[in-house]
């Protein structure tokens, strides 16, 4: 095989390097295509341009493979912890326990946030989208730290910046849905793990003590951990490409925070609850929204079944569908809701309609049941989304940065008007 490819233009040819990644992945490097010829590519929704070369993650949607810097997502899934990931994730390689240690720790000392942040959570109404509260704050930060505003931090400084955000999201994440509540915010406690911590957080109550269900505490470390990154998405590449003109990470990350707010991206895990709090509104009856479901005729449609990128299962869903069962067995939660997606899922699991036209559950349909089924309210759901996508917003900022790639710059094909003279108002 040629290692370049052949464009014709005008009668001209051109040749372009052929360049391949470590999985086998072919892609045509265009860098001088402009310059070469005149010509741009379009390309809407960059569906088919690689904006990148990154050893972070790797997805093959065909084969349902989700690999961290090489590591299957089932191995991590089974047998590693949030932390332990996002070291990975952000440093490239699993760490020694010294390492994790160290961490780990790190982490903890800077759970605490600037007291003066309060006054900027006060200033919001108990209204506020918990995803608008974790944006803000997020950006707010460099206020907080102005010396990370600095293009040429040292490494110290930069590493500093990465636990100061893995520390203080999950506070600040918290904190957002305790203002959504009207509640007295809670201040983290350094003798609990993450996941611990954050669900100390989120649903103690000054007058009483909060018990730790090690079952949700496991399902929160592995949800965290399917969510931590997902290659070139629409959030991450606005982390990369705000992180390209050498903006800071908080505010490179607040804009990540941002585009995952959208709810063609960041909110399928809620559209799933309120696709079944419809169907229950209806009278619950599930094989009646099935047969909808399958009318081409109907605009109805069955929300966290199939994916945009796995083409065959998503292999997260995989993972996250037993922990569900383990979650609503241990909580034993009685719930229409969810028993409406028990009803869904097993027919979408069985019925040849589905089947054949691999219309799986994905994780956004498990991981909104989950969290469901432990008291996360819906408008959560998307900051907790957040909360596991950090460690790879953080990595893929980090990557970018130390290969000093250019400042993004998108070209355009321009379909306005052509010039024309301007008009005086009075004779328009």
């Amino acid at each position: 095989m040629s290692d370049f490819a052949e464009l014709i233009l005008e009668g001209k040819s051109y040749q372009f390097p052929v360049i391949t990644g470590t999985e086998n992945e072919k892609a045509i490097d265009i860098n001088a295509l402009r310059a070469q010829t005149g010509y741009v590519t379009l390309d809407s929704g960059y569906k088919n341009t690689g904006a990148t070369e990154s050893a972070i993650t790797f997805l093959d949607g065909e084969n349902g493979i989700l690999r961290y810097r090489g590591y299957p997502i089932e191995q991590l899934a089974e047998k590693s912890s949030f932390i332990e990931v996002a070291y990975l994730l952000i440093y490239g390689a699993l760490p020694t326990q010294t390492e994790l240690d160290n961490f780990a720790n790190q982490i903890k000392v800077h759970t605490l946030v600037n007291e003066d942040m309060r006054k900027i959570l006060d200033g919001f109404p108990s209204t506020a989208h918990p995803m608008g509260i974790l944006s803000a704050l997020v950006s707010s930060l460099t206020a907080f730290y102005p010396e990370s505003l600095n293009p040429n931090q040292t490494k110290e400084a930069r590493d500093l910046d990465i636990i100061r955000l893995m520390a203080k999201l999950s506070t600040i994440a918290a904190w957002s849905y305790k203002n959504s509540v009207g509640h007295p915010v809670n201040y983290p406690k350094n003798k609990l793990d993450y996941c611990s911590n954050f669900l100390h957080m989120m649903f103690a109550y000054p007058t009483e003590e909060y018990e730790i269900n090690p079952v949700v505490v496991d399902a929160l470390n592995k949800l965290l951990i399917l969510h931590a990154d997902h290659e070139q998405n629409c959030s991450t590449s606005t982390v990369r490409l705000v992180g390209s003109a050498n903006a800071s990470l908080y505010s490179s990350v607040s804009a990540g925070i941002s585009a995952l707010w959208g709810p063609l991206h960041g909110g399928a895990n809620q559209a799933v609850i309120e696709m079944l709090e419809a169907i229950k509104a209806d009278g619950g009856d599930s094989k009646k929204y099935i047969e909808k479901a399958k009318d081409k005729n109907d605009p109805f449609r069955l929300m966290g079944f199939g994916h945009r990128v796995y083409k065959n299962f998503d292999p997260r869903a995989t993972i996250i569908k037993k922990t569900a069962d383990e979650v609503l067995t241990a909580l034993g939660v009685n719930d229409p809701i969810l028993n409406i997606a028990k009803d869904l899922e097993q027919a979408a699991l069985t019925d040849p309609y589905f089947v054949e036209r691999k219309l799986y559950p994905n994780v956004d349909f498990y991981s909104g049941i989950i969290y469901r089924a432990i008291g996360i309210p819906t408008e959560m759901f998307t900051v907790m989304f957040a909360l596991g996508r950090l460690p790879g917003w953080i990595a893929q900022w980090k990557e970018m940065r130390d290969a000093k790639e250019p400042i993004g710059r998108p070209r355009q094909i321009y379909t306005g008007a052509t010039e024309r003279d301007y008009t005086a108002i009075n004779e328009r």
